[in-house]
């Protein structure tokens, strides 16, 4: 019931990433052209595909897609909601989510260093078996 309920539901949020990026999609062409901010919400729409897809595979949630889908997405934000603010929120706002992204990407390359760790770990742990 668990399993059926796991693939029911991935179904379904895979359907809405595919529905949701079609739609704005559709919307760019309408307008004529893609901005910025429209080619990074497509990325964020391809990884959380990508991510669910590997979900589907693996029964495993790929904790650095998350990261990615973060940085894309703050990145997105620096892009879009700097226009309109005063010098210095923008300023705050830029060094904020800088430092964001900075945090993530380290801790990506923490996740990739202990993931290659661990992996070399098991495989010597397999070979005195």
């Amino acid at each position: 019931m668990v399993d059926t309920f796991h693939f029911i539901a991935l179904f379904v949020i895979g359907g809405t990433i595919v529905w949701s990026a079609a739609y704005e999609y559709i919307a760019m062409m309408s307008q004529g052209y893609a901005k910025l901010k429209d080619i990074l919400l497509l990325f964020i729409y391809l990884e959380l595909g990508a991510m669910v897809g590997i979900y589907f595979k693996t029964h495993q949630l790929p904790v650095q897609f998350l990261t990615y889908i973060a940085i894309t997405a703050l990145a997105r934000h620096l892009v879009v909601d700097l226009k309109g603010m005063s010098v210095t929120d923008q300023l705050y706002l830029m060094i904020g989510i800088s430092g964001s992204i900075l945090l993530l990407t380290l801790a990506i390359i923490g996740m990739a260093y202990a993931d290659k760790k661990l992996s070399l770990r098991a495989e010597s742990h397999k070979d005195q078996d």
